[in-house]
């Protein structure tokens, strides 16, 4: 158990390529695989190798992600010392900038009485143990640990995401960005560790020295200055930084071997319970290969979908390839292939939606779609 350890979960990430499912909210609590927010992972994930301080820094709307958080008791931290801190972003602070965040609540920071430091992004979705990584760290007597995956589908995922050149000892010597030229990549899953001391004088220097926005940024651009080694993470990644790359890692779920290492792993994933009654399906329903939640009612046909809680499928209505979110109405006869609906939408009978598996169709939270 790491329990020189806090956690630290930077949510300075870029939102561009998927705006339309961070309207109302970041990134990190975007619903996925029926049940879970994406932040569920990684805060699961510190949980699990007995981290009890986090610090979540936010650069954006915050209220959902307050909302699923709360007092943090599904992981533990609803503690009276030590706990779950959701920090906030200035009013017209730069939204990718997690240094002057972090500055201005060094206070955290300092009161704490661990003396070493993960810090993480949230769209990475991994069942990780940082216990390993944090023994190997230790060994290697760095001054940070970056955690990479050698992937060989980088000519169509996990774009934009930084790129590391290691040499034969494992010292990280240059930073790139995955443009998806070539397939195979060393790409950086965002995950660093470090001593407190080391992390509080980066952000210092930072403000004082300028030119970097966040905290990796400062130590890639000091590669030859610091030991920087990279640990090779051998298992499941899935990164969400575009719509595309959510709709993609969430159709991950239906496969065995992921749904097996992300949720049926000894390290379990926790998330905020809602007590919902079991799904009903009624007479004429089919479901294939589909990951359905508990308070829905299932009429019509649902195949390779995720469909989440409280969702209503009317008969003669199909989904196919989509992704629904809580307390959506699917009326009758209403056809959705390749489809993502955000929370609240209601789909008038005999609508037909059908998108693209690489650019599907997505519809605002809320929205009524009619004829």
């Amino acid at each position: 158990m790491l329990k020189d350890y806090m956690g630290v979960i930077s949510l300075s990430e870029d939102e561009s390529n998927i705006r339309s499912l961070t309207v109302h909210r970041p990134i990190a609590s975007i619903p996925i695989f029926a049940r879970y927010r994406v932040i569920d992972f990684m805060l699961s994930n510190m949980k699990n190798a007995g981290i009890t301080n986090v610090g979540i820094f936010v650069n954006s709307a915050s209220r959902s992600l307050i909302d699923h958080i709360g007092t943090g008791k599904p992981w533990d931290m609803n503690r009276k010392n030590d706990g779950v801190f959701i920090f906030n972003r200035y009013l017209n602070a730069a939204v990718n900038n997690d240094i002057k965040l972090l500055k201005n609540n060094l206070e955290f920071l300092y009161r704490s009485k661990k003396n070493k430091v993960i810090m993480t992004s949230s769209y990475m979705i991994c069942n990780i143990d940082f216990e390993e990584i944090a023994y190997e760290h230790e060994k290697s007597d760095a001054d940070v640990t970056v955690v990479y995956k050698k992937v060989e589908n980088g000519d169509n995922m996990f774009l934009n995401c930084d790129t590391l050149k290691i040499d034969e000892n494992g010292r990280v010597l240059s930073v790139g960005r995955n443009l998806c030229l070539t397939d195979t990549a060393n790409v950086s899953m965002e995950i660093y560790i470090m001593n407190k001391e080391f992390f509080i004088d980066c952000i210092l220097r930072c403000i004082q020295d300028g030119g970097c926005d966040t905290i990796k940024q400062y130590i890639f651009a000091n590669l030859k200055k610091f030991d920087v080694r990279a640990y090779e993470y051998k298992g499941y990644v899935g990164c969400i930084n575009s719509v595309n790359s959510y709709y993609r890692v969430s159709m991950d779920i239906l496969e065995y071997d992921v749904m097996n290492e992300l949720l049926n792993s000894e390290r379990r994933i926790y998330t905020k319970s809602n007590d919902s009654p079991p799904t009903k399906y009624l007479n004429g329903s089919e479901i294939v290969n589909s990951l359905i939640a508990n308070g829905c009612i299932i009429k019509g046909t649902v195949k390779n979908s995720i469909i989440s809680r409280g969702v209503v499928i009317e008969e003669g209505a199909e989904v196919i390839n989509s992704i629904v979110f809580p307390k959506c109405v699917i009326n009758k006869n209403v056809k959705l292939k390749n489809v993502i609906l955000d929370k609240n939408v209601e789909i008038e009978m005999d609508k037909v939606l059908i998108g693209d598996k690489n650019y599907p169709v997505v519809i605002e939270k809320g929205s009524y779609v009619g004829i």
